[in-house]
């Protein structure tokens, strides 16, 4: 595990016990999905974030002043604090780490849901129920257009993949008789 996961980590268990505490978990996600989004961007931004050129204290001024008012004051702080840490490169990580354990602590996964066509509310709502009663959990899904598959699904939760799609059952098909033949 790399050094910027481990720091990403800690600061994601930190956030948690913050969001937790002020019962805004949820909330303090969908601001640090909208923090990465804004940061990973626009260009001029990540060129401003990283410059040695530009103290810590004048980057905190533009990027404080954007944020105060907006985000809360748990992410606001975080910011700051990365800022001021020379740590906004940890960013990406420390919402996936805050994703996992928030999801963990809260009972909840996310299902990434590959298929070859956008999946309806009640197809979504369908592998809720399947996948959720599966890994007992409540579950969020993400579905992903792949034109890749030939058809069928492919839906990630955490490490694991449950292939569904009609490519991974003629792989299977084919292995199978890879090993009677021999």
């Amino acid at each position: 595990m790399s050094r910027e996961s481990v720091v990403a980590k800690r600061y994601a268990k930190a956030m948690y016990e913050i969001a937790a505490q002020e019962g805004r978990t949820l909330e303090v996600e969908q601001e640090l999905r909208a923090l990465v989004l804004a940061m990973s961007e626009d260009v001029a931004v990540q060129q401003f974030i990283v410059s040695p050129n530009i103290s810590e204290t004048a980057k905190w001024e533009v990027l404080g002043g954007v944020l105060e008012g907006k985000l809360s004051v748990p992410v606001v702080s975080l910011a700051k604090l990365l800022v001021e840490r020379g740590r906004t490169d940890v960013l990406p990580e420390l919402l996936n780490s805050y994703i996992k354990v928030a999801g963990d602590a809260l009972g909840l996964a996310n299902a990434t849901v590959y298929s070859t066509y956008a999946l309806s509310d009640e197809e979504k709502r369908s592998i809720e129920v399947e996948f959720g009663t599966l890994v007992n959990k409540k579950i969020r899904v993400l579905n992903v257009v792949d034109s890749d598959l030939l058809g069928g699904m492919k839906v990630r939760i955490g490490d694991t993949l449950y292939d569904g799609s009609l490519s991974g059952k003629l792989k299977r098909l084919e292995k199978s008789f890879r090993r009677q033949a021999l």
